[in-house]
């Protein structure tokens, strides 16, 4: 397997039209390229979802974890076959593809045809690359790859707090699709993360970059990956510790050092029994995941279900440190999906309730980047957290988080019928009424749920009514902040448009019975007023 594997595992197919067909046609009938398995270079039949977020034909996944061989794809990654998953939604989506497009429902390869093309790859790729010990390779057959990403919503630093976190409050906005203009607080930095580091460290960090440069890594990059191997506890404990300083203050340094190699060692110590070396574990990683290069490879480097247990299972300060990392890597939109599919939504959802006021705000701000994915709002929906982050809305330290959720549920049918049989209308109206909204963010959430929820429900109207919402929103329209003034007054706005609409409706019957009965024109007789057209003596209403 020579190059870079781009040529390797080149995609190829067949474009299914006819001799006659224009190249206009021919290329309508050419199937995206997430329909097509990696491996056997087919349409997918039975896609599955595995655990470094990739999409394969499940007969492709099953001849590799046969072999026991992980693919070099074309982004350079190996998957990692621990966990398969059906992918329902690329299913459905090829099949709907196929009936557009007049293309015969793809079939399963042939196991054997599968296993040819892996055992060539197999062969090609003992015979390309560098010659490398055996333990290493063995060690970088391991650095599997885990769930898709996605990030794109803040990439500038925010004001510090006091003790020197980073606020979940801050000034930056990001817009709920579907909502224009809408704007939630967020924050791109976990509440673990101290880009200030007490005194004491400045001295160490110093002796340790000297001998690191950024450019050429290799032999630091040893010596760090002998100690996070060693079987020596405090070898392990000082290596990483080391690590922990080094990327908390040198940002130049988290892409170099976020090698493989690097990544399998600090996987394990996750794992640790040692509350020291798991703490520093995970810490480590929330640092290198801060560059946006570097959230990617993680995910796929399968540290999602080690995160998920240490927010399960952790100590605090471990749990504080995994909800931090999850917030990181949910930043990236390619992550979102992957990491809802490897189940982290429940214990996001049931960490909200920690002792640890960090473990919340990051927990929250997770679940708020996971449902900008539509399936991950369904699912959180499924788990019955509709009441849960309801009657969370009343804790002031936590309501603004929360709201984000709740403006993301909104979004979908599933969520917004919930929401509003869960009296979420009255409840949010309640919120606004009662002074219990105490920051202007907070407030701006709590009317862009409100926004979220009118949006295509005839149901609304008449909650919002029973509510008595109209006099809370005219309050914020005429004193409200400028968002928060918009979104107000474009529900009220709604409100008024369906009672005319309902009057209107009303109305129409009236006027069959007048022209029925007396058997006059409705041009000499209109409801509303105006001149006749039909002369001076004619009566108008």
């Amino acid at each position: 397997m020579g190059g870079n594997g781009k040529h390797r595992w080149k995609i190829s197919f067949h474009r299914y039209s006819s001799s006659s067909s224009s190249n206009s046609k021919m290329e309508s009938k050419q199937p995206n390229k997430e329909f097509i398995c990696p491996i056997s270079r087919s349409l997918m039949s039975d896609p599955v979802v595995v655990s470094s977020g990739q999409t394969f034909e499940r007969i492709s996944v099953q001849v590799c974890r046969d072999l026991g061989y992980s693919p070099k794809l074309e982004d350079g990654s190996r998957p990692d076959f621990t966990t398969v998953i059906s992918n329902l939604a690329i299913k459905s989506t090829i099949l709907n593809w196929c009936e557009s497009s007049g293309t015969d429902y793809p079939r399963a390869p042939d196991y054997r045809t599968v296993e040819q093309l892996v055992r060539s790859e197999m062969a090609a790729d003992r015979n390309s690359g560098p010659k490398i010990r055996v333990s290493e390779r063995e060690l970088l057959r391991g650095v599997v790859d885990n769930p898709p990403v996605i990030f794109s919503h803040a990439a500038t630093e925010l004001g510090h707090r006091v003790n020197h976190f980073y606020s979940s409050s801050s000034e930056e906005s990001v817009v709920i699709a579907g909502s224009p203009a809408t704007p939630l607080p967020l924050t791109t930095r976990p509440s673990c993360y101290s880009s200030s580091p007490p005194s004491s460290e400045i001295v160490e960090n110093e002796t340790l970059t000297q001998t690191l440069n950024p450019h050429s890594l290799t032999p630091e990059e040893e010596q760090f990956l002998a100690k996070l191997k060693s079987t020596e506890v405090f070898e392990q404990e000082e290596a990483v510790i080391s690590l922990r300083k080094l990327t908390r203050t040198r940002e130049d340094l988290r892409v170099p050092l976020c090698t493989p190699r690097i990544l399998s060692a600090v996987r394990t110590l996750i794992s640790s029994k040692y509350a020291t070396v798991q703490t520093n574990a995970i810490a480590l990683l929330v640092n290198l995941s801060l560059d946006n290069r570097n959230k990617v490879q993680i995910v796929r480097s399968g540290f999602v279900p080690l995160l998920i247990e240490a927010l399960m299972d952790g100590t605090s300060e471990s749990q504080e440190h995994a909800a931090g990392a999850l917030f990181s890597l949910a930043i990236e939109d390619e992550n979102q999906m992957a990491i809802g599919v490897l189940g982290a939504l429940a214990p996001l959802l049931h960490s909200l309730r920690s002792d640890s006021e960090r473990t919340r705000n990051d927990s929250a701000l997770a679940l708020y980047h996971l449902t900008l994915v539509q399936s991950n709002r369904v699912k959180l929906v499924k788990l019955g957290s509709v009441p849960t982050l309801l009657a969370m809305t009343k804790d002031r330290n936590l309501a603004s988080r929360v709201l984000l959720i709740l403006c993301n549920l909104a979004l979908c049918t599933e969520g917004k019928s919930v929401m509003l049989d869960a009296n979420a209308v009255e409840c949010f109206v309640g919120l606004l009424r009662k002074g219990e909204v105490e920051s202007e963010a907070t407030r701006e959430n709590c009317v862009a749920a409100l926004w979220a929820l009118s949006q295509g429900s005839m149901r609304f109207r008449g909650l919002a009514k029973d509510a008595r919402a109209g006099e809370v929103l005219r309050e914020i329209e005429e004193r409200g902040s400028e968002r928060a003034r918009e979104k107000a007054k474009r529900i009220l706005q709604m409100m008024r448009g369906r009672e005319e609409e309902e009057e209107a409706a009303t109305a129409k019957p009236w006027e069959g019975v007048l022209d029925s009965s007396s058997g006059v024109s409705r041009n000499r007789y209109r409801v509303g007023g105006g001149r006749n057209m039909n002369g001076p003596n004619s009566t108008t209403f």
